[in-house]
């Protein structure tokens, strides 16, 4: 424990995953977890790592596969690794202690993006607060629909609301039905408050604090939420379109539904991308330029630190500044009337060309390991280190060793790159001089 509490803030955070990621390993592989024959190692090992890195991914189907204990370890674990191991410790020693020390507080400002050390009780109060009113509420709603308009037992009905709610605020998309949401594709009483769930977890809770706080005042609004709020919508309406567009005739998709249902499942389906993992259509049976645009939009993802993953919409939106400052010619990268500093530019690229690294890295090694095309492998592994959970059908007839690449890439995805390299790193020393300038040929 001395050891533990004299790591840095990203290696603590790294081994506290580690840690809730090995004892939900463990709890999957009891007995008492399964309904049949017991857990494999891989299988445990792969839903606890989809699970507390909130993605989705599957390789046996938790309804039919996981007991009820089974699947409240996989709740517990979706719901810690939303709101954030650290987070989530620091909280609880917060409501018991009703104190911080210094090193605690530095904790949880890595792991919440708090910006600063002051803010951190505020902060995780409100994203308790947060959490458990989203929650609440679409649960309230699953449970009424289940049990008035699917005639489920007032339990059963409960026990569904409760499990889709939690899984959609924290973008996990983990469902109790074999086939996902594919049953309720049309049902816009199960699609939307689920929708809402998965867009209010995937802002990120900064800016879901100040939308509470100056919803009506956008101009006072910080760079931040700025970004997201109108980020998610231009992604939103261009997945939406796109995807409706594309699978608009494709029998084994939206062919089949009534323009209604087809404008909703087309709106659902630009949801889930954003690292949520639900699925109201077979993403088997989609066109390969409907893959393509999930592609992006999963690897863009969500908003920083939130329940989404992906590259995320603010560093997406730096890079896409950053180029458009070079094509002016300007000597500083503006955005929304505000000046970026140069470290956000290193930044943004340091994440962005990582992620990149990582994907293709991981899609040769993959296609090296497997029979699959280019197609679907890609998809699979941006979904995994999107942390999105959506699936071309393929990870269970993945080989071990690939899924051990994908479950690296959700722990990876989960934490972030940065954090994660900082946590690796051998040493934190800052050098003392700087090397002469030279410049070379770009272009």
């Amino acid at each position: 424990m001395r050891r533990f509490l004299r790591l840095t803030p990203g290696r603590a955070i790294a081994a506290a995953f580690g840690l809730v990621l090995a004892l939900g390993t463990a709890l999957l592989s009891l007995p008492v977890a399964v309904q049949g024959r017991s857990a494999t190692f891989m299988e445990a090992l792969f839903t606890a790592t989809s699970a507390l890195c909130v993605t989705g991914h599957i390789i046996v189907d938790t309804p039919v596969f996981w007991s009820p204990f089974g699947q409240a370890v996989i709740l517990a674990l979706i719901q810690v690794g939303g709101f954030g191991v650290m987070s989530l410790a620091t909280l609880l020693g917060l409501l018991v202690a009703r104190r911080l020390g210094l090193r605690t507080r530095l904790t949880a400002v890595s792991e919440t993006h708090t910006v600063a050390v002051g803010d951190v009780r505020r902060v995780l109060l409100g994203v308790a607060i947060i959490t458990v009113t989203v929650q609440a509420a679409v649960a309230l709603i699953l449970f009424l629909r289940f049990w008035l308009g699917y005639s489920e037992e007032p339990g059963r009905a409960a026990w569904l609301g409760i499990f889709h709610a939690v899984s959609a605020f924290n973008n996990a998309g983990f469902a109790l039905f074999s086939d996902n949401l594919m049953s309720f594709v049309t049902d816009a009483w199960i699609c939307l408050p689920i929708c809402a769930a998965i867009i209010l977890g995937g802002l990120g809770f900064p800016v879901i604090m100040e939308l509470r706080r100056r919803i009506l005042c956008p101009r006072l609004w910080t760079l931040n939420t700025r970004t997201v709020v109108i980020g998610s919508a231009i992604l939103l309406a261009f997945g939406a379109i796109a995807l409706t567009a594309l699978e608009w005739s494709n029998p084994g998709t939206l062919g089949p539904l009534d323009p209604a249902g087809r404008l909703l499942a087309g709106f659902t389906m630009s949801v889930m991308p954003r690292t949520a993992g639900f699925n109201t259509i077979d993403v088997s049976q989609m066109h390969g330029e409907s893959w393509f645009v999930t592609d992006i939009l999963m690897f863009i993802g969500g908003g920083p630190a939130g329940t989404a993953g992906g590259l995320k919409i603010t560093t997406f939106a730096v890079l896409f500044f950053i180029v458009v400052a070079e094509l002016r010619g300007d000597t500083a990268v503006n955005m929304f009337g505000k000046r970026l500093p140069r470290s956000t530019h290193r930044e943004a690229l340091t994440v962005a060309l990582l992620a990149a690294a990582l994907v293709v890295g991981s899609t040769l090694a993959i296609m090296l390991m497997s029979p699959f095309g280019f197609d679907r492998v890609l998809f699979e592994v941006i979904s995994a280190f999107a942390t999105v959970g959506l699936s071309t059908g393929i990870t269970a007839d993945l080989p071990d060793t690939a899924q051990l690449v994908l479950v690296a890439l959700m722990f990876i995805g989960r934490l972030g790159p940065v954090l994660l390299g900082s946590a690796l790193a051998l040493t934190t020393q800052k050098r003392m001089y700087e090397l002469p300038k030279e410049r070379p040929i770009i272009g």
